[in-house]
């Protein structure tokens, strides 16, 4: 692309014959793209046709960004391949994964209850549910967790020297 000459030249070497625009796109929030058009007697007769447009009678299009905005996209790629950018990053993915999961894969792109307080708690219980679920496929600690201290009925019925199973639902079989 040169945005002086208001060209652009195809990998075939083919000058475009116009340029137009910018123009506004379908999006509101998308910047306007700049239009370069190809002729048909350029297009038809090229061998890498095939790679560059699959319409059999018309010629290719090229839509891209103004200058400031290719510039801008061209500064931002070449910072995301430094080492402080995919550091930055991983940490955002792995956040992103999170959000992924909980819109996608407990359905949270749709509420199931009306009103925003509602819907605040269905988000809540949900987090909690990911969250134990998260714990709950953690491989299990080396060492057993330390046994609970007996509660006052339990160190009652030890002074007394009553015996106490394990489950009080055995008593009664």
């Amino acid at each position: 692309m040169d945005f002086d000459l208001r060209q652009v030249t195809c990998p075939q070497g083919q000058v475009s014959a116009g340029w137009h625009g910018p123009y506004p796109t379908s999006s509101p929030t998308a910047a306007p793209l700049i239009v370069a058009r190809f002729t048909k007697s350029q297009c038809r007769p090229c061998p890498a046709r095939a790679q560059c447009t699959s319409t059999a009678d018309s010629a290719r299009t090229v839509g891209f960004p103004s200058r400031e905005l290719r510039d801008l996209q061209l500064r931002v790629r070449a910072e995301q391949q430094t080492p402080e950018w995919k550091a930055r990053y991983a940490v955002r993915s792995g956040v992103e994964g999170t959000v992924n999961e909980f819109a996608h894969g407990h359905g949270m792109r749709r509420c199931r209850y009306r009103g925003q307080s509602k819907a605040h708690v269905q988000h809540v219980l949900t987090a909690i549910a990911i969250n134990i679920e998260r714990l709950s496929g953690l491989p299990p600690t080396e060492k057993a967790p330390p046994s609970r201290r007996p509660t006052a009925f339990q160190s009652y019925l030890d002074r007394c020297g009553i015996s106490r199973p394990k489950s009080w639902r055995t008593l009664g079989t």
